[in-house]
């Protein structure tokens, strides 16, 4: 099963709040806290010098559509406050100061998903599997993402593909594209109702480029290396991906989900066109954790480094950080075997007799990963990415010369 970070739309509450009808949206943001899971959310009036609660609901992430009706039909009086939240519930910080709902949202005409800034241009964020991310609109029980070959203004003979997302309450926010691209594409998402029934209209196309050529070193992995964590980020959100904090520019190759076995399987494919010089690579926390023994991830990684070496590439693996089997039980609801450590000593010992980088090492005081450092126990969060490429920026010199 692949395990991929999610990011989930605000509560069911939320949604009854305004009608499905609404010609037009509010946009309400704020700063976020990446230690958060989620947020929890009040509005408020004041009347007669007195704050009174109205409403409160949870939000996923640090924004969220609002429709313009309800008890948001009149923001006069209105105010807003959020408070960040744990996995469990519980607060990790201050509540805001309340602030007047009107004077902080932003009329959004088009009722539609809202496309996330893309951030593919910046350090660590050219993804060869892309993830669309979005904040949800209200009224919204799944989601439906189209993706096109070129601008959707007639969808007759160009390429598309559409994507169902979710279901029920809590439907997802990210998709993760199963499909390596390049070249120039674009994307945009829809929100249905409970009986499939579209909500409001397509979201405006969000342009997608992407070029093979111009890197030198790749970060090829499963989803540690392609991004995200706590739960509520996704590998949009840059600040936990390790290869946001390197010091030098990559192209990232990970595909969440993987096994060792599968990037042997998908190397002349997602590798070569790239032209590479180097290629870091971490990969087997899945197999192992899943069963797969230690012998069979290091021939993988064997085969891996085989065919960089066949084709010009310095092959650079990367130690595994340890795992925590009962925060992914927690989280995902899914078993690790009960050897998981002495398989992921075989296979690091492996890789520390091969030419690599010993980033398990960030974490050596710790024999299981402590649930601040990676919430769900496996892909690690911003201090944890930060660890990695702090490790890989010591010693990349060791490799790749100027």
């Amino acid at each position: 099963m692949k395990i991929k970070i999610l990011l989930t739309v605000l509560s069911a509450a939320l949604l009854t709040a305004g009608t499905v009808s609404a010609a037009g949206l509010l946009h309400l943001s704020w700063e976020p806290d990446y230690d958060a899971v989620k947020y929890d959310v009040t509005f408020s009036r004041l009347e007669k010098g007195k704050m009174t609660r109205v409403y409160e609901t949870t939000a996923y992430t640090n924004d969220m559509l609002l429709p313009e009706s309800g008890i948001y039909a009149s923001l006069k009086g209105l105010y807003w406050q959020e408070r960040p939240l744990d996995f469990d519930g519980l607060s990790i910080g201050e509540e805001s100061r309340p602030l007047a709902l009107a004077d902080s949202v932003t009329p959004v005409v088009r009722n539609a998903p809202l496309p996330r800034a893309d951030r593919s241009s910046e350090r660590g964020g050219a993804l060869l599997y892309p993830v669309y991310s979005y904040t949800g609109n209200p009224g919204v029980s799944s989601y439906e993402v189209e993706v096109l070959s070129q601008y959707p203004e007639n969808t007759e003979g160009t390429e598309h593909s559409i994507y169902h997302i979710g279901g029920g309450d809590f439907p997802y926010m990210d998709y993760y594209d199963d499909t390596p691209r390049y070249g120039t594409w674009y994307w945009r998402v829809r929100g249905k109702d409970e009986a499939g029934n579209a909500v409001g209209e397509w979201s405006l196309p969000q342009k997608r480029t992407f070029s093979t050529e111009g890197y030198t070193i790749g970060l090829y992995g499963d989803s540690i290396t392609h991004g995200g964590g706590r739960m509520s980020y996704g590998p949009n959100d840059l600040e936990y991906s390790y290869g946001h904090y390197l010091d030098f520019d990559t192209i990232n190759l990970g595909d969440s989900g993987n096994t060792s076995h599968d990037m042997v399987e998908r190397f002349e494919r997602d590798v070569l066109p790239f032209h590479l010089k180097y290629l870091l690579i971490m990969g087997g926390s899945n197999s192992l954790r899943g069963g797969v023994p230690a012998e069979d991830v290091i021939a993988d990684l064997k085969a891996i480094q085989q065919k960089c070496r066949d084709n010009g590439i310095v092959p650079i693996l990367l130690t595994l950080p340890p795992i925590n089997p009962y925060s992914i039980d927690k989280v995902f609801h899914e078993p690790t075997v009960d050897n998981w450590e002495e398989e992921f000593r075989k296979v690091n010992d492996f890789i520390r007799q091969e030419p690599h980088i010993d980033t398990a090492a960030a974490f050596e005081e710790d024999s299981v990963m402590p649930p601040d450092l990676a919430l769900d126990g496996l892909h690690g969060d911003v201090e944890a990415k930060k660890r990695i490429a702090a490790v890989i920026n010591r010693h990349i010199g060791e490799f790749v010369k100027q």
